[in-house]
């Protein structure tokens, strides 16, 4: 009798909860009598919300409070099997799958971030997979499995900048591939370090600055702040800059993803920052290369068309003769850097996937389009001028 009284005080608090939820429910196959794990996966390190022992048809369902300020992230356990879960409100979302492959093979709905997630997630797996079989090669010796490696991370960090962070800052994808990483040899290495790689401190920046402007005072948001902020501190000391340390939080939307400092045909320093306000083409170009006549006069006509509207275009050289360079742009009306790296520059190897490609920025100096996106440069320009 007493634990059906106590049964039925639970109920009647729990119906007289009105805190806004979200659910996670679906059902696991093959995984009758296995623990299911429901942990949310806070700043500080997992936090088991709930658990349950599955059934034989493996259904589940959890609750949770809603998050406040800014998407959250979950995930759902058996073992070392682990399916991701990113939730933006009250939001319920469905998982199926199976055990022992849960964390490969699943499906889920509810959140279109979470496939994405989903992807990376794929992706971070198949990277430790080849990064552990050359650690564990027989046949290299010295230093050639640290290079190989080094050279995936490198390749896997580029493709991840583009086809997702930048691609839309703002989303909780972006923000969770800021912090994959891969064991190899009981080592964790970080695939975006922003403390120790100048390069990768753009990614941050990027999406600490979305997510200041989309969620702004979220502890999330304060925590990519800190990081970006860390990183340009690291980064002045390591330039022998390091009387500068006092970096107001201002300083990381200043600085953003796309700030290439370079000098133009006239030896000016122009930054892609200074153009906040215009609609900004930012352009990388070769132009030795076959083709590049009929792009400048493709880029030529856009520019006259659409330059009085608020249109610029940033245009970096990856040209290996730099004399060459500027016979090729004494004339032309916009802006034409060169990057003497060609294309071993680390703004072409953080930007762009291949030469010749072009990038739209908006007036606010964010990413808008990609190569990928862009399917015709003149109505998609339009957009948003």
């Amino acid at each position: 009798m007493r634990g059906a009284v106590m049964t039925a005080a639970a109920l009647l608090i729990a119906s007289c909860d009105n805190t806004p939820k979200i659910q996670v429910s679906g059902a696991i196959g093959q995984a009758a009598d296995s623990l299911l794990i429901f942990e949310n996966m806070a700043l500080a390190g997992p936090t088991i919300i709930d658990s349950l022992r599955l059934d034989a048809d493996g259904e589940f369902a959890f609750k949770a409070p809603a998050p406040e300020g800014s998407p959250e992230f979950y995930r759902l356990r058996i073992g070392n099997q682990i399916i991701n879960i990113a939730v933006d409100s009250t939001e319920n979302i469905t998982v199926k799958a199976n055990y022992p492959t849960m964390a490969t093979g699943y499906s889920i709905e509810g959140n279109d971030d979470c496939q994405k997630i989903k992807e990376l997630a794929l992706r971070q797996m198949d990277l430790q997979a080849r990064a552990q079989a050359v650690a564990k090669d027989p046949q290299l010796t010295g230093d050639a499995p640290a290079d190989s490696i080094y050279r995936m991370m490198e390749s896997y960090r580029k493709e991840v900048t583009m086809n997702y962070i930048y691609q839309e800052p703002k989303s909780a994808y972006a923000y969770f591939a800021l912090f994959q990483g891969i064991a190899v040899n009981q080592a964790y290495l970080m695939i975006f370090d922003p403390q120790n790689r100048q390069g990768d401190l753009r990614p941050f920046q990027a999406v600490a600055t979305s997510w200041d402007q989309f969620y702004p005072n979220s502890v999330r948001s304060q925590n990519l702040h800190n990081i970006a902020m860390e990183g340009l501190k690291t980064q002045s000391i390591l330039r022998g800059q390091g009387a500068s340390l006092e970096i107001d939080a201002s300083k990381v939307s200043e600085a953003t993803l796309i700030d290439l400092p370079l000098a133009d045909n006239k030896g000016t320093v122009r930054h892609l920052t200074d153009l906040t306000g215009k609609v900004v083409l930012l352009d990388f170009h070769v132009f030795s290369a076959d083709g590049s006549p009929a792009r400048i006069m493709a880029l030529r006509e856009l520019y006259n068309k659409y330059h009085d509207r608020g249109l610029e275009i940033y245009q970096v050289s990856l040209d290996e003769d730099e004399h060459f360079w500027k016979t090729q742009t004494a004339a032309l009306p916009w802006i034409s850097v060169y990057d003497e790296s060609g294309a071993r520059s680390s703004a072409y190897l953080t930007a762009a996937p291949g030469v010749p490609c072009s990038f739209i920025i908006n007036r606010q100096n964010e990413i808008v389009m990609g190569p990928t996106q862009i399917k015709d440069l003149d109505s998609d320009i339009a957009r948003y001028l």
